[in-house]
This record gives C-alpha cells, structure tokens and sequence, in this order.
C-alpha cells in the first residue's frame, strides 16, 4: 500500500540512558557518527515516505535545530507533547497533521526500510492497524505480538512473560482512522493513553490487526552500553558508505604514521595524531581528536570530544565536548554498572563520560564507570561507579 505520512514519535527522554540524556533526547544520542533520529528519517525516505510528522517534547529544541523544516527535501512538521503521557497521547496529538492511512515510528529505535515496506505491503483497509513483527528468540524487555495462521494478530502485549511464543513488536504500525478512535477510547493507565492498548481494544472489539513479520535490521539501544552494539551492528550490517571499512571524512586529518583499524567511521574535521591508533569498530564524531600514540578501540566517540596522547580507551561511550588527558586509561569491559537501584554484571563497559567531562590525564577507570556531565577529575585520579553530574574529583 502506498502511504505518504509517517508519525515519529520523538518526545521521550530515554530515562535508562541516563547521564547522556541530559541535555538531549535518546533520539538524539550517536548511532555511528548520525543521531538515532537521523537514520529512522533515512529509513522512512528510502521506503517511499515523503511527509514527516514529528512528535517532539523533551529537550525538543535539540531535534528541531539539528533538522530544520525538512530532511532530503521531505517535509518535517513537528508537533509538542508537552507531557510524556504515553505513546497513544503521542499519536492523538499528531492526529490532526495526518490524513486517512498513515505510519507511526518510533524514533528511537532504528528499524530499517525493510521492515517499513513489509508494513505497508502487508496492510490492507480491510484491517484497522499492521504492527511489523520481527522473530526474535528473547522479547521481554519489549513488546511482543501473538499471530494466528492467517497474520492476524490475536494478542498484542507489552513484556511478555507467559511463555507464548512471541514475535518481537518493532515499533512500526500501519493505522487507520480506526485506530486513533480505539486508542481515544482506552483508559488511561497511570495517567498514560498507550498505544498497544489501542490495539488491544481493536483486537477485542473484533477489529482485524495484521502482523507482518520481516527479516529487516532492528537496533535499540536501553541502556548506555547498548549504544556500542548499536554502532557494531550497523558496521556489520553495512550502513557505512564508502568502498573501504575505513571511511573518514573528506575534511578529516589522519597523520601518515596513524594506523585505522576498520571498520572506522572519522566525522568532519577530526584529527588523528602520529602513530595513534583507531578502530576497529570506532566511531569518531565531527571535531573530534585523537592524540599521538593514543589508541581507540570498540568505542563511540562524540563530537567535539578529544582523545590525549597516550591515552587508551576501549569500549568507551563519550558525551559531546569530552577532553580525555594524556595518559588515561579506559581499559575496557566487562564491567558492573549500576543503573538507578540495579546493577548489571560483566557489561561490556570500560567507562561511559557524559557531556562536556574534563580529565586532566593519568586517570585510570574501572570498567564499569559512568560519569555524569560537567563532571571534573583532577590528575591521577581513579574512577569506579557511577559519579553525578558536576563532581569535582582529586587525585
């Protein structure tokens, strides 16, 4: 089915992603060197989608001041959800710049064009919404759909966990007008209008749900070391242009006696020093620098990030404007993270530095470490755990 419109849901904060969502939605944090959002857009584009909704909210200026008021000449009108009251809120409240059949995203997770194509071609208006399915071994942590022998889909559920065999629910939905009506018509649960629980409603009331299972590439990033196996997927998965698995910006500055170890992404004006050496499976984010004789391994870099001779970092995620000092070492995973009131074992982590931290060289970390933004860490400290935002730490 042809459909022009999609509705990205891109509001949410990411709140497990935390320190780095600070000053920035999850949509917004480094898969390779482009924000999440930016590859959702490509995806949709390049599956024939030539109007873009966007529900906007927290941190909203950072989406709508990176992409303007259209994205490879498609146009981009954005909606606010004022409050995070659901993805069903979300979708109501862009129901108004949308007509007759459309598509809804979500906006921080990466489902590629395969995926948005098997929906629509699966979809006909003799069903109320099509949910894309994905057939994935583990679905709890997400939402997951029960499908009969025709595709219909007979239950549809968030965290599944009573042994069903369920198909991973990947975040891309056809919908009608129908559905809209089914999801104003839901309670709110804690406040919040869901959207699955829309689609449960359609499913009781006797409407047809379709469920179209695709082999396409879906990432998602929860929690702060996903974002690594995020941008390692997309390395494997072939998404980096270019004829070699080295790809560095035309504007980029590699030192002749600098070693790349592909695959390598290098951002605009990066620089990398003599005999350091970088990959593979290493993001570098624009203005970013990597000094001499420093190495960069398994790591996404953000912008404006700089990297000190000598320094050793792997299996690090960066904030943006980070200054790494001479001689630190990040030495890589596993590690324990702690996340709010839970700890997760052996994560590979060798550290995650959040917007605009300072090290002012020969730090050590303990793998594991989380450092929250503007934090500063004096010469020769040591870091493990997790360390607030705007911390002050001696050696």
């Amino acid at each position: 089915m042809e459909i022009h419109s999609a509705i990205v849901l891109a509001a949410g904060e990411g709140s497990r992603l935390r320190p780095l969502t600070k000053h920035r939605p999850k949509p917004m944090l480094p898969a390779v060197t482009k924000p999440i959002l930016e590859h959702v857009f490509n995806q949709l584009v390049d599956a024939g989608i030539s109007e873009l909704v966007v529900v906007v909210g927290y941190r909203r200026d950072r989406v709508q001041s990176y992409f303007g008021s259209t994205y490879r000449n498609v146009p981009i009108t954005y909606v606010t959800q004022e409050h995070q009251l659901g993805t069903g809120h979300a979708v109501l409240t862009a129901e108004s710049e949308v007509s007759g059949t459309c598509l809804v995203i979500n906006g921080d997770q990466i489902a590629d064009s395969r995926i948005i194509s098997d929906a629509l071609e699966a979809h006909d208006r003799n069903a109320a919404a099509t949910v894309a399915l994905l057939q994935r071994p583990n679905v709890e942590s997400y939402g997951g759909a029960l499908v009969d022998d025709d595709g219909s889909v007979m239950r549809i559920a968030e965290n599944p966990r009573n042994g069903h065999d369920y198909d991973l629910n990947a975040g891309v939905y056809v919908l009608e007008p129908a559905a809209f009506d089914a999801i104003r018509a839901t309670e709110p649960e804690f406040g919040e209008h869901h959207l699955l629980d829309g689609l449960s409603k359609l499913i009781d009331m006797g409407d047809t749900v379709r469920g179209a299972v695709s082999e396409g590439l879906w990432v998602d990033a929860t929690y702060p070391w996903d974002l690594l196996d995020v941008s390692f997927e997309l390395f494997d998965a072939g998404v980096v242009d270019g004829d070699s698995d080295a790809v560095g910006h035309e504007t980029a500055t590699v030192h002749d006696s600098a070693e790349l170890r592909g695959p390598v992404v290098i951002g605009r004006d990066c620089a990398i020093g003599p005999g350091a050496v970088v990959g593979p499976y290493t993001c570098l984010g624009e203005n970013s620098s990597v000094g001499s004789n420093a190495v960069v391994e398994r790591s996404v870099v953000d912008t404006d990030t700089a990297v000190g001779p000598n320094a050793t970092v792997v299996e690090c995620v960066t904030g943006t404007g980070v200054e790494i000092g001479p001689g630190s070492t990040i030495p890589g995973g596993p590690g324990d993270v702690r996340v709010g009131d839970t700890v997760y074992e052996d994560e590979a982590l060798g550290a995650l530095l959040a917007d605009r931290v300072t090290d002012h060289g020969a730090v050590a970390y303990v793998p594991g470490a989380l450092v929250g933004p503007e934090t500063n860490i004096q010469t020769g400290a040591t870091i493990r755990g997790t360390l607030a935002s705007e911390t002050e730490v001696r050696s």
